[in-house]
């Protein structure tokens, strides 16, 4: 590994122990289905905007309570909509998401953030007693992923990961997944995933400061740089800004999509525990295409090929993406299953299933662990572009056996001031 910028993350030496903390809030009790689960929204841009009004205040079993974003015009238009929402002012509104997660009277919280913030909200909510619903990808890094299932775990809440390709889009993805589960195509041999690139690190020059924002905020725990309006747009915005593609922030476009339809192939192939052991660099290190993960069956997950995801089995293939599912040859779909045949839950919405099992404390399709190896499976893709080298993998101690200088690359140093909780 070449040696890093200073002005770029730093890849530490290892993951750290989990040190937990001795004692966790815990919930006593679920909800009395009479009561109304109250929520704050950390994130007040497109996909927090979307989420609230395409899914949360249209729940009767939600009541949204507070709302947190860096940002002061996009706080405060969101605080005001819900507000109109529920014909009274009522909707707090905080700049520093820990004051939302104080609040006693904060039941749950949606996490809409960029991603390099999911795993410190994440974990602070979590010691906050707080359900969480958070955005995939749930992490930045492999460290975050192994460190949020843990504090999930240890806090007891209920936790939803935001990949709603297992519950929505007409369950496409379910009737895929329950086909290749079946043994529809046969053995399956190979998965391809048409998704776009691995990130790279940011070069933007400096622009004049957007009034409202705290930018210090905003950068958080990546590394200190002069504000661009393709990082935080101008007021309320309607696009999905570009942060997405720059190694600082995100997983790139590889991971953004990624993590819906990587997710699809682990559910298929019923890796919901687990993951990959090994990590394929593509042939060229200049290709965009063609890095791979196998798995210890030997079924090797290929980055590549149409949009969406690609079962090849020995008796055929099925492809599904968002609004089309099909497959070679076509009597494979249009034979329907047995009664016979294992079935997949088919949910009636993401944020439907999250509030049942707030009630129920029972765990959401996209349980933390879902949402943590489904992100792992990105990063172990960018890494095998970044890096260029075979890897092995151990899904269960999350470190590369026996190799020192991989396991450098499971975390990063934050800046100071933002590092994950300490426990």
């Amino acid at each position: 590994m070449q040696t890093p910028d200073p002005n770029r993350r730093h890849f530490l030496g290892g993951a750290a122990a989990l040190a937990l903390p001795s004692v966790w809030p815990r919930r006593s009790r679920p909800h009395p289905p009479s009561e109304r689960v109250t929520l704050g929204v950390v994130g007040t841009g497109i996909r927090g905007r979307n989420l609230l009004r395409g899914a949360f205040l249209s729940n009767a079993g939600f009541r949204v309570i507070a709302v947190c974003d860096v940002d002061a015009t996009r706080r405060e238009d969101t605080r005001s909509a819900v507000d109109e929402h529920y014909g009274e002012a009522g909707c707090a509104a905080y700049s520093d998401h820990r004051e939302l997660l104080a609040r006693g009277d904060v039941d749950a919280v949606v996490i809409a953030t960029p991603d390099h913030w999911h795993a410190i909200q994440i974990l602070d909510a979590c010691i906050a007693g707080k359900d969480v619903y958070c955005e995939k990808p749930l992490t930045l890094t492999l460290h975050e992923s192994a460190a949020v299932i843990v504090a999930a775990r240890k806090s007891g809440c209920v936790f939803q990961t935001g990949s709603q390709q297992r519950t929505e889009y007409g369950h496409d993805f379910v009737t895929a997944c329950e086909y290749v589960r079946n043994g529809r195509i046969g053995r399956v041999l190979d998965v391809d995933v048409g998704v776009g690139d691995s990130p790279s690190w940011c070069d933007l020059p400096a622009e004049e400061l957007e009034p409202g924002l705290d930018w210090d905020a905003w950068l958080g725990p990546a590394p200190e740089r002069p504000y661009h309006s393709d990082l935080g747009p101008r007021g309320v915005h309607g696009h999905y800004p570009r942060w997405r593609a720059y190694r600082e922030y995100a997983g790139g476009y590889l991971a953004d999509m990624g993590a819906h339809h990587f997710d699809i192939a682990q559910w298929a192939l019923r890796a919901d525990e687990s993951g990959p052991v090994k990590v394929l660099p593509p042939l060229d290190r200049e290709w965009r295409r063609g890095a791979a993960l196998e798995y210890a069956d030997g079924v090797r997950l290929t980055h590549g090929g149409p949009s969406g995801v690609t079962f090849i089995g020995t008796e055929g293939l099925i492809h599904v993406d968002r609004g089309r599912l099909s497959s070679v040859p076509e009597s494979i779909l249009s034979e329907p299953l047995g009664e016979h045949d294992a079935r997949l839950p088919r949910k009636p919405g993401h944020a439907a299933d999250w509030l049942e099992c707030i009630l129920s404390r029972g765990r959401p399709i996209c349980d933390v662990e879902v949402g943590a190896r489904s992100a792992a499976v990105c990063h172990l893709m960018n890494i095998a572009y970044w890096h260029g080298r075979e890897l092995a993998w151990d899904p269960e101690s999350w470190r590369f056996p026996g190799d020192a200088g991989a396991n450098r690359w499971l975390d990063y140093e934050r800046r100071p001031g933002f590092e994950l909780p300490e426990y």
